[in-house]
């Protein structure tokens, strides 16, 4: 599952550090591409719970692979595009098929004990996080650094491509983790059948970790969509330069999720993990606010960077033991559903931020609207020691 997870992130991380140049080279100003941006992730948000739901009912590779074909023309969509609208269609569509990482969640979850699940999901983490350090590295190099000639149609093409082996993949060699007859056996439980708004309404614990999660997601979508254009604006950074720059920060959450936190998690516990996550990426946001300088700046992201490997499969891991068996690809898709809402709102704040009060504006902005979030995540625990 991992392979297939790294293959489907790389595909979209080959496009992060485009999207804005495609925009810019379109005509529209920042306050229009960040929304342009956020519009992925308003069709992740609505695709998420449906495709969890979706594996549930039918089993978690068919929705995989069909939710990769759709990628595949988002993919061939973009490298066409010629327009502020294509560009906006293939971003709608792609985010639509992207809600497919709630069944990915899903699988990771059955396929592991629930002592284990932390580290399962870490895992599942770490190839997102993978795909999202070499996916801007690789788009970057094949697109060039000069925003006025850059080449989009050959990132489109190599995204097109790891989707069609990911598809091989799942195909001919992933095992079905929630096969016919345990979906049958598990159909009769009528807590199955609880929408992602009663499952909200009725465990206080996921719903405090869930919008805990909102919050960060939210900053985090303010961070994403803004940087090219920061790094484009502040130091003339073209596609080459802020890909690379993305693979150099985003090797911290991999090495995060990927490796400290199988030794923070045993020690500290999920909770504890994700407050210190928590705290990182506040911090982050104001040194990256007050960047006097690039050294600094890059400190900044880097500590955000922690921040995202600590609290990313904490949060997942916290949601996650609010489910049970017949349910979990709903209560990873409402989990999922909310950080796709964070991205959604995020980029959508972030422009307009930057446009109206400057460089600095979107990043005190995150810092401001991800400390709350610690609050939730000490809530979701006291909820859970009294269900105990």
């Amino acid at each position: 599952m991992v392979v297939v997870v790294i293959i489907d992130l790389l595909g979209f991380g080959i496009l992060i550090p485009l999207v804005p140049y495609m925009g810019d080279r379109f005509g529209a100003p920042p306050e229009l591409i960040t929304p342009i941006i956020g519009s992925y992730s308003l069709f992740q948000l609505i695709g998420a719970p449906l495709w969890g739901r979706l594996s549930d009912r039918f089993g978690r590779r068919p929705i995989l692979i069909i939710s990769l074909a759709g990628a595949c023309v988002s993919y061939a969509l973009l490298g066409f595009a010629t327009s502020v609208a294509w560009l906006v269609v293939s971003r709608v569509l792609g985010g639509f098929m992207a809600g497919n990482i709630s069944a990915a969640l899903a699988y990771a979850s059955d396929m592991s004990r629930p002592d284990d699940r932390a580290k399962s999901l870490g895992m599942v983490g770490a190839g997102i996080g993978i795909g999202f350090t070499l996916g801007p590295a690789v788009g970057g190099l094949l697109a060039g650094n000069d925003p006025a000639t850059a080449n989009f149609m050959a990132p489109a093409i190599a995204s097109m491509a790891l989707s069609v082996i990911a598809i091989l993949l799942v195909t001919f060699l992933l095992p079905e983790s929630h096969t016919a007859e345990h979906r049958a056996a598990l159909a009769k439980q009528s807590h199955m059948k609880r929408s992602p708004f009663q499952l909200l309404a009725s465990r206080k614990g996921l719903r405090f970790v869930t919008i805990a999660a909102l919050l960060v997601t939210i900053s985090a979508g303010i961070l994403e969509s803004i940087f090219a254009i920061w790094a484009l604006d502040k130091y003339g950074f073209g596609p080459r330069n802020v890909g690379l720059l993305m693979f150099v920060l985003a090797l911290i959450p991999v090495i995060m999720q990927g490796g400290l936190i199988r030794v923070l998690v045993p020690r500290f516990g999920e909770f504890r993990i994700a407050e210190y996550g928590i705290a990182a990426y506040v911090i982050g946001f104001v040194v990256v606010a007050w960047n006097p300088s690039l050294f600094i700046a890059i400190a900044g992201l880097a500590l955000c960077g922690a921040g995202a490997g600590a609290f990313n499969p904490s949060g997942s891991a916290i949601a996650s033991k609010q489910a049970d068996p017949a349910n979990r690809g709903v209560v990873m898709g409402t989990y999922q559903s909310s950080t796709s809402l964070g991205r959604v709102i995020g980029p959508f704040l972030s422009g307009p931020a930057y446009a109206a009060f400057g460089a600095s504006a979107p990043f005190l902005l995150g810092a401001m609207i991800t400390w709350p979030a610690a609050l939730l995540i000490g809530a979701s625990r006291r909820a859970r020691s009294s269900r105990e």
